[in-house]
């Protein structure tokens, strides 16, 4: 996994404004309520100070938390925290976390936050529900990554948690994305987005090239390139089986419906099974 989102983190949010976090939230919520443990927890405030804490107590405070791996700026974070949820965010960029902070001290939130490579992933407890949108995984660019991560996905899952994430898939590198560019100007900021699909390894390359605007008029131009692997349907369920996980669904993200050969973002409910 190459570092990215350094200098892109300062206009990541205004570039991604279109990202429909509001669905993703609510298949979230939805999918927690109907299948997983985590439940919305009370405020703080409403547990009395030095009050013990009994076994069970924590025992649910370990399946109400739930993560969100590759938070970036913590957009999604933050909205599933006003849901109720207990939160930590993780992510292996400190300009995303930096901007995931800026929002967490406006907002007022009580959200972890963790600067954390995914394959290194290390909690100090249990948690009910792991989720990770917006193609995190596809960072991941060797299975045995994909396979080293989702096994510590399940070693921090409490029996009958959740890992709820998605995809983009090789049709979507292959077919629909690779070898194009796409050029957008803002008001403050523009960016070149060169796409490189490589068939036989199944990489997609980013060369991001992006303009802001500073003081005086002038724009400062840095370069990004980023590596995404695409995986199909039956690789993620194999991963997935590999590491303990039941796949309870497994949809196309676009249309809802079951996920197909040509799906182009697949979301993934799975569930933690142990022994």
């Amino acid at each position: 996994m190459s570092d990215s989102y350094t200098d892109f983190a300062q206009v990541y949010d205004e570039l991604m404004d279109e990202t429909p976090y509001e669905l993703w939230k609510e298949r979230i919520v939805g999918a927690i309520e109907e299948f997983g443990i985590s439940k919305p927890i009370k405020n703080v405030e409403d547990i009395p100070e030095g009050a013990e804490v009994s076994e069970e107590e924590l025992l649910e405070s370990e399946r109400n938390l739930v993560v969100d791996l590759g938070c970036g700026t913590g957009t999604l974070t933050e909205m599933l925290y006003a849901e109720g949820y207990d939160m930590i965010g993780i992510d292996m960029s400190d300009a995303m976390l930096e901007k995931a902070m800026d929002k967490k001290a406006e907002s007022g939130s009580e959200i972890l936050y963790l600067c954390q490579d995914m394959r290194e992933l290390e909690l100090y407890s249990t948690v009910g529900t792991v989720i990770s949108v917006c193609d995190s995984i596809n960072y991941l660019t060797e299975e045995d990554d994909v396979s080293l991560t989702l096994g510590l996905i399940h070693n921090y899952l409490y029996p009958g948690g959740l890992f709820i994430f998605d995809f983009n898939t090789d049709y979507k590198y292959r077919e629909v994305i690779g070898d194009t560019t796409i050029a957008e100007n803002r008001e403050d900021c523009s960016f070149i987005w060169e796409n490189f699909y490589d068939p036989d390894e199944k990489i997609n390359e980013y060369d991001l090239t992006i303009f802001v605007e500073e003081k005086g008029g002038l724009f400062r131009k840095f370069s990004e390139t980023h590596f995404q692997k695409g995986y199909d349907k039956q690789q993620m369920e194999e991963m997935l089986i590999a590491a303990g996980f039941e796949i309870v669904k497994m949809i196309d993200s676009d249309t809802e419906n079951e996920a197909d050969d040509e799906s182009e973002r697949i979301f993934v409910i799975a569930r933690c099974i142990k022994d």
